[in-house]
């Protein structure tokens, strides 16, 4: 089942919204997932959902005092790579370049320290080509 958690794609769209929340929190109770959820539905509604999104391996929970806090299954790290991962293979035919190129054309998310690492990463990289 953990190859599933790292998947999104068998996620409906509330799933993914409720995964997003609590990846963003870290983690969360029903009623935290409810304050943030665009179009919110009723408690027992998102409780509901939250118990399948465990029961597919998504997310587990604790205890506290008489509530559930839920986690993700996880790391977010690797649910990033993996979601990036089906980007670029869907959206930019598997290539990186079309995909860093995409990213660049992109001028609202451009900042002067993000740039020079690019540049560096670059440079890195057309280094270790060479050797």
């Amino acid at each position: 089942m953990a190859d599933k958690a790292g998947s999104k794609k068998d996620l409906s769209r509330r799933e993914r919204q409720i995964m997003d929340i609590i990846y963003r929190r870290g983690q969360a109770s029903v009623a935290e997932v409810l304050e943030e959820l665009p179009d919110p539905r009723s408690y027992s509604t998102i409780r509901t959902l939250m118990g399948i999104l465990e029961k597919k391996g998504h997310l587990t929970h604790k205890e506290e005092d008489t509530k559930y806090i839920y986690l993700p299954t996880v790391p977010q790290a690797k649910a990033r790579t993996s979601a990036l991962k089906r980007l670029v293979k869907t959206f930019f035919n598997n290539s990186v370049d079309d995909t860093v190129l995409a990213l660049l054309e992109l001028k609202e998310n451009r900042n002067p320290e993000a740039m020079e690492r690019l540049t560096r990463l670059i440079e890195k990289a057309k280094l270790e080509k060479r050797t």
